[in-house]
């Protein structure tokens, strides 16, 4: 088994703002780099570990601040789930502009889309090959991702159709781990784990 560390980036004036970034490049703030700074692993935590970031400035940022001075490859395939036509907007203004439409999508689960966005289901299939990459190569790999990244990774993992609530909370400021077996499927191993413990399990 190939091990996989997934973190979600530190937080943006978006995130604070609740508006759904997906592909709009948004930048840590100051707020958001302090975050990032606080969460250090330690020097030996996932030491000799592939580090890759999304090409998102919010992910790519954190990843050098968590690992400074360590290469860090930009992976494409980690980009956010776009959100489309409703990028840069609330969930309460759409449903309050959209009303309906807005239901009727979020109970589609791994198929939800925005107008013009991805669903779960696609990031899923984009995901695939790059974990069969990490699988294969055998290499433990740390991916700095996104929100909706981790979710269809997590789905995934544990054969959740996105139409409930998940079965575990996914909190924000931790690492998740998961093994890969030799074609890229993934396995839950710990969610949760603070990036501030200085015992983080490898």
């Amino acid at each position: 088994m190939t091990r996989l560390v997934m973190i979600r980036h530190a937080p943006t004036a978006w995130n604070r703002a609740k508006r759904l970034q997906g592909h709009s490049d948004i930048p840590l703030d100051e707020a958001g780099r302090g975050i990032a700074i606080s969460w250090r692993p330690g020097a030996a935590a996932w030491t000799g570990w592939r580090l890759l970031s999304s090409p998102l400035r919010r992910a790519s940022e954190t990843a050098a601040l968590l690992f400074p001075g360590k290469a860090i490859a930009v992976e494409p395939r980690l980009i956010e789930m776009s959100f489309g036509d409703w990028e840069g907007k609330t969930l309460a203004q759409l449903r309050g502009e959209k009303g309906a439409e807005v239901e009727e999508r979020e109970v589609m689960g791994l198929d939800f889309h925005a107008p013009g966005g991805e669903s779960p289901r696609q990031v899923q299939q984009r995901l695939q090959p790059l974990l069969a990459e990490i699988g294969r190569d055998g290499r433990d790999t740390v991916c700095i991702a996104h929100k909706a990244v981790l979710r269809a990774l997590y789905a995934w993992a544990v054969d959740w159709d996105m139409r409930a609530k998940p079965p575990q909370k996914l909190q924000f400021g931790c690492a998740h781990l998961f093994d890969l077996d030799a074609v890229g499927r993934p396995a839950l191993r710990q969610l949760n784990i603070p990036l501030s413990n200085r015992n983080i399990p490898t």
